[in-house]
């Protein structure tokens, strides 16, 4: 399977026979949501049986072999890249966190710098980016508010004027906090900011952070494209599913794909809501993405899998789908990589 070099030519919203793309919406936007999203999971959620079982099982933790390995996950930071114009830079500070340059923008992803979230044990890796470095902060995109994804505490960093973009249902949690730049999507909406658009797109996976709020609000990816074509699109928390075809379909072109390895074993109970390094590999493929990045592995305990095994499999995975090894971007956690768009059709470098 091979993806298509990118190009310099804008990139198109859609293909014959598929819903016309929308319009960008206002940014800001305050809007009337459903209380309850629950209708949008693709699979049923556990019940407290699983759950029972899950921890009777020990499905929370890898055991002492599956850490053994914690000293040779890669980590290697250094300093922030500065793009050109054309560019497209990425930056992992560890799990979903990136530090994306996208259009002129600096846009963080999922902002998670606490050393340690709610039920987790303290993350196994530093965080790769030191938050003084990361100097303007232009957006944030959130995915959905389960603890390792929406963090508080590195949320109150920033400046409330900070644009956030995040899911419907998801914005009074902001609003909370005094945030005045807060614009929610549904699936298949988007926004502008600054020439860039941010698509919300369809994720298979679910929302909770409190006793009484299951499905409350939505989850869901995203794709940014720039006003020179660049596209990445940015997963969040995921399962495996039709949803990346579709939006292979709807958003055609997908420069790079962040992608969720880890959190995958036991998969009797994790399979539904979590992809495991093989089915992110066929969703790069789904998406028709020119690249990957691996992520949501080696920064938080969340499953039993050996913590470099998401790593490993995924390195195989690629190459047994027939993909160039160039094309994997598999950093280590603080690393970059810069991707030069080539005008007339070229292929990019990183």
């Amino acid at each position: 399977m091979t993806a298509p070099a990118p190009s310099d030519a804008p990139r198109p919203l859609g293909r014959p026979g598929d819903p016309a793309p929308p319009e960008p919406r206002p940014l800001g936007e305050r809007r009337v949501w459903p209380r309850d999203f629950s209708d949008r999971l693709s699979a049923p959620l556990p019940g407290v049986r699983a759950y029972a079982r899950l921890v009777r099982e020990g499905g929370v933790r890898p055991r002492a072999a599956g850490l053994a390995d914690v000293p040779r996950i890669p980590y290697a930071p250094a300093p922030l890249p500065e793009p050109r114009p054309g560019e497209l830079a990425v930056t992992w500070a560890g799990h979903a966190s990136f530090v994306v340059r996208i259009g002129g923008l600096t846009v963080l992803t999922d902002p998670v710098w606490s050393r340690r979230i709610l039920g987790t044990p303290a993350r196994i890796t530093p965080v790769g980016v030191p938050w003084a470095a990361l100097g303007r902060v232009d957006a944030v995109v959130l995915s959905h508010n389960h603890y390792d994804h929406l963090d508080a505490p590195t949320l109150r960093r920033l400046p409330r004027t900070t644009p956030v973009l995040c899911p419907a249902g998801l914005a009074p949690w902001f609003r909370r906090r005094r945030f005045t730049r807060v614009t929610e999507l549904d699936w298949w909406e988007a926004a502008v900011l600054d020439g860039v658009r941010f698509d919300c797109v369809p994720a298979h996976h679910w929302s909770k952070r409190g006793l009484t709020d299951t499905c409350r609000s939505l989850w869901c990816g995203w794709v940014l494209t720039a006003p020179d074509g660049a596209r990445l699109y940015f997963a969040g928390d995921t399962g495996y599913g039709p949803a990346f075809a579709e939006i292979g379909r709807r958003l055609p072109g997908t420069d790079l794909a962040l992608l969720p390895v880890g959190a995958y074993d036991p998969r009797w109970c994790l399979g539904d809501v979590h992809c495991d390094p093989e089915e992110a590999v066929r969703a790069a493929g789904d998406l028709g993405a020119a690249r990957m990045v691996p992520m949501h592995w080696g920064t938080f305990l969340l499953s039993s899998e050996p913590v470099l095994e998401p790593l490993l499999r995924t390195r195989a995975a690629w190459h047994a789908a027939g993909r160039a090894r160039e094309d994997l971007w598999d950093l280590p956690v603080g690393a970059s990589r810069v991707l030069a768009r080539v005008r007339e059709g070229g292929a990019g470098t990183g």
